[in-house]
């Protein structure tokens, strides 16, 4: 390795480390509250060397969301290969899920916390390979083209969000563990497939 790729693998290495504290600060202390220089002495650099890399915290937070939405969209690279839509549904569901699990800074940030609209992604709107919410929203189109769905449900956009509110909704209560001690929470596993059935159960026409 030449002076030149060691140079762009350390500035690279150096960017994942300021993006990784970033987010942790985010996801604990909120977007607002979080200051460049707060996230240079979490990772005991200088304000100056991070701004080298970042030329405001909206830059920041841009590159982050980018990178952090880009992840979680390639989650569903397996579901995508399913050929019935009912279960790639399923399967997107439970890989939603393992993704806000195994990344709760993650999703934290990027489901759980407000934050500036993010209007110049380099991720590109509506490709179902970039973008999750497309993602789901062209399972959906198959299955109401397929006749899957029930006959009232005409209105993409409405079925995808409660399909989205119902799976976001057990990722957030486990991350979040509100009422820990008042609540006998029951497996996760229990939880994530029940929910998903429902949902399901809740918008397929029923065979006749």
């Amino acid at each position: 390795m030449g002076p030149r790729e060691r140079r762009d693998r350390e500035r690279e290495e150096i960017r994942t480390k300021i993006l990784d504290a970033a987010r942790e600060l985010f996801a604990s202390e909120g977007v607002d509250s979080v200051t460049m220089r707060r996230i240079a002495d979490r990772i005991e650099y200088s304000p100056t060397a991070i701004y080298f890399h970042f030329k405001d915290k909206e830059a920041l937070l841009a590159e982050l969301c980018d990178s952090d939405f880009r992840a979680f969209a390639q989650n569903f690279a397996a579901a995508a290969a399913i050929a019935d839509p009912m279960d790639r549904l399923r399967a997107t569901g439970r890989s939603y899920v393992e993704f806000g699990l195994t990344h709760p800074s993650h999703y934290r940030v990027m489901f759980m916390t407000p934050k500036p609209a993010h209007e110049d992604s380099a991720l590109s709107r509506g490709n179902p390979e970039e973008d999750a919410y497309a993602f789901l929203k062209s399972i959906l189109a198959q299955a109401m083209a397929e006749g899957r769905l029930r006959e009232h449900l005409t209105d993409l956009d409405v079925v995808s969000q409660v399909i989205w509110a119902g799976v976001h909704g057990v990722v957030s209560l486990e991350i979040a563990k509100c009422n820990d001690a008042w609540v006998d929470w029951k497996p996760m596993a229990d939880r994530t497939n029940l929910m998903i059935e429902v949902l399901i159960d809740g918008i397929e026409r029923k065979k006749e």
